[in-house]
């Protein structure tokens, strides 16, 4: 990418995405909203993309908004208009890693306050490092999570900790976001267990990791997700990647799939 807001380096079907504004801990300014929604639509058209890995450069994953560069300039976004499918473009930069069709991995260290935690919790999986601090940082400067937070916490975050933590601003730490269901687990190198983590992925069956996700994300009463599933499995039986998972796991060697 030639904005280095953000950067993305890509090898063996692992997309390693950095948010790279170090020198203000990686804080949401216009460019940087900018920068996210354009990695997220580079990474939906990469050939060959597997499974994405996304952290922050230098001491934190990211502060939130960069208060000083929005009071001058604002967003310039129109709220209420709906221009990435169900978000806004203040929403995609959270929402659009949970609707990227491969699984995604937050590697979170230092700070995830406010925005900040809202993109890592976008993510399919978050792992974080022992120190880090995470607040749902808004009603500190009398505003709301509004990049997805809410939806994205659901089923993940219990809904009175989710209030106290949404009216008060207060701080935790990462074994109360593990607790708590903001993150899903502790690492001391982070970034180094979503690469593991991610390679494993990426050496399954593409096609169906990305059926995975999209029964993942299907919310809606149980017909509808049981029915799902049988139309997920129905064109994935006998595909030729599936017929491959068989004969390698039969003939103890790895397997070898197509995109």
């Amino acid at each position: 990418m030639t904005d280095q807001r953000v950067t993305i380096s890509f090898e063996n079907g692992v997309a390693d995405v950095r948010l790279a504004r170090p020198d203000k801990l990686n804080a949401l300014d216009p460019a940087m909203f900018a920068a996210i929604i354009a990695a997220i639509a580079e990474l939906e058209a990469m050939p060959g993309l597997r499974v994405v890995v996304l952290s922050g450069e230098g001491r934190g994953f990211c502060a939130g908004l960069d208060m000083a560069s929005m009071a001058a300039g604002g967003s310039g976004i129109d709220l209420p208009t709906r221009s990435h499918g169900l978000a806004n473009d203040v929403q995609q930069v959270a929402w659009g890693w949970r609707t990227l069709s491969v699984p995604v991995i937050a590697a979170v260290h230092g700070v995830a306050f406010g925005g900040g935690l809202q993109i890592a919790s976008g993510a399919d999986v978050r792992i974080a490092a022992p120190g880090t601090r995470l607040a749902v940082m808004e009603m500190k400067w009398g505003i709301v999570p509004d990049m997805a937070g809410f939806a994205l916490w659901r089923g993940t975050v219990r809904d009175d900790v989710l209030r106290e933590l949404a009216y008060t601003a207060q701080e935790f730490d990462a074994g109360e976001a593990q607790a708590w269901g903001f993150v899903t687990r502790i690492a001391e190198d982070p970034h180094a267990e979503a690469m593991i983590l991610a390679r494993a992925i990426a050496a399954c069956n593409p096609q169906a990791i990305r059926a995975a996700k999209r029964l993942a994300n299907l919310e809606g009463d149980a017909a509808a997700i049981l029915l799902a599933e049988s139309a997920e499995q129905a064109a994935l039986l006998r595909s030729p990647n599936q017929i491959e998972a068989v004969m390698a796991n039969l003939q103890k060697r790895p397997p070898n799939f197509t995109d």
